[in-house]
């Protein structure tokens, strides 16, 4: 069966080279009898693959049994997996036939096979290697003669190395490995796939099918689809339901793209697919830097808009404790932004600057002076409007610790110096807040 045939009988979609090399590798290890696992992060499809394999099998005329490992409970597992005779667990009122039994002859897919309890692990690595197994609550051995084809979301390579899976399965399973890019590696398919989910959802809610303007579709390419596929046919679904109107400008298909006004889940086109962890990290950190500034933007807007009396603060937006006429020492984070100046912790860590402080007249408002007391922008450092900007016109980005020096600092303002609060806020237990800060003032 050739490329073509094989994507058309089992709907895989696409013609990107990375998923031309996935067809070849499945093409390749579904005739012999080898136990193949799937690798690829969820919504990439490994089911659809393990169809495949399985059609294109000499087992194809028999059962394909699927197992979703993870959402089995852990003291259920064995007895879905091997069977269990009667009386053996309270509710065993018959002997049950375990999907070992049900897929005997054809191919038995455990999907998040990373999420299966180690002792069913033990049992699950000696079927794999005798072919033998025994129903829960039994003596006597049963074979089976079921091809297995497991798929992970998971580093069974960390799990090893934590001691989460066994080594010894590790190995049994990983006999041919086969790695399911993510969407974002194929980025040429995603428009074909997405105009394929809109056609099918049309036909399905009798809709009219919708085309996409070349903005939508640049708009499709450039974000990162954490949830693969799946989330694409999610989209494409939403967007035939509400939108209904053609041609899908980028408009139309920003808001169905989770956190695309924030600047979340945008990537460029030319990223590296293989961005490392400190990357991903610091761009979530970014964002969070970002959705700061929007927040204090917003308060200026706010307070320049009302007339009568402006509020006693200071540029960074809380009330100043100075005397008329003086100046105020504020110290500044490694972005420019002024911070509190009672956070002891980062007084040694960050440069400071004197800030001209006229406490307003009850009486007058002046919003040219209003307007210089709440700017924010104009100390010596640019922020980009998107991590995604930073990295197109490379411009510096903070440091990790900059970074966290910036949110901790900002959320202990928010609060008020409450590192309980500002824990919370900042999705880190009370203790580490205190390690870090104090951490931060050795």
């Amino acid at each position: 069966m050739d490329r073509k045939a094989l994507q058309e009988r089992f709907g895989i979609l696409g013609d990107s080279p990375a998923l031309r090399q996935v067809l070849e590798r499945i093409r390749q290890v579904a005739p012999p009898d080898v136990t193949v696992l799937l690798e690829g992060e969820s919504g990439v499809g490994k089911e659809l693959v393990a169809s495949a394999i399985h059609g294109l099998s000499k087992r194809r005329h028999k059962r394909l049994v699927v197992v979703n490992c993870g959402a089995i409970p852990e003291g259920l597992i064995e007895s879905e997996l091997f069977g269990a005779e009667k009386g053996a667990y309270t509710g065993a009122v018959d002997r049950r036939t375990g999907f070992f039994e049900e897929a005997d002859g054809g191919t038995l897919f455990l999907d998040e096979i990373g999420e299966m309890p180690l002792q069913a692990q033990v049992r699950l690595l000696r079927v794999l290697e005798t072919g033998q197994f025994t129903r829960v609550g039994g003596t006597s051995a049963l074979t089976t003669d079921a091809r297995v084809v497991a798929a992970t979301n998971k580093d069974l390579g960390a799990e090893v190395r934590s001691g989460q899976f066994r080594e010894d399965l590790y190995y049994r399973l990983s006999t041919v490995v086969l790695r399911i890019p993510p969407l974002r590696e194929r980025r040429e398919d995603i428009v074909p796939l997405f105009e394929a989910f809109v056609q099918r959802f049309s036909r399905q809610y009798e809709a009219p099918f919708l085309r996409v303007s070349p903005d939508g579709g640049a708009l499709l390419q450039r974000y990162a689809w954490p949830g693969n596929v799946r989330e694409l046919r999610n989209v494409a679904e939403q967007a035939v339901v509400m939108v209904r109107q053609s041609p899908l400008t980028a408009d139309h298909l920003r808001p169905l793209l989770r956190g695309v006004s924030a600047g979340a889940g945008l990537t460029l086109a030319t990223k590296p697919a293989g961005a490392t962890d400190e990357l991903r990290e610091r761009e979530l950190l970014y964002r969070a830097l970002l959705e700061i500034r929007a927040e204090i933007r917003s308060l200026r807007a706010s307070v320049i808009s009302r007339s009568g009396d402006v509020p006693d603060l200071e540029p960074s937006g809380r009330r100043s404790q100075a005397t008329d006429g003086a100046l105020v020492h504020v110290p500044s984070d490694p972005f420019g932004l002024p911070v509190s100046s009672d956070l002891s912790p980062f007084s040694d860590l960050t440069d400071s600057h004197e800030v001209a402080y006229e406490p307003p007249s009850s009486t007058s408002y002046d919003s040219d002076a209003a307007d210089t007391m709440f700017e924010i922008e104009d100390v010596g450092v640019r922020l980009p409007e998107s991590f995604e900007e930073a990295l197109a016109e490379g411009l510096p980005l903070p440091t990790m610790e900059q970074a966290e020096v910036a949110l901790i600092t900002e959320a202990l303002r928010r609060f008020d110096g409450n590192r309980r609060q500002s824990a919370e806020a900042l999705g880190i237990s009370e203790r580490t807040l205190y390690r870090k800060i104090k951490d931060l003032d050795e």
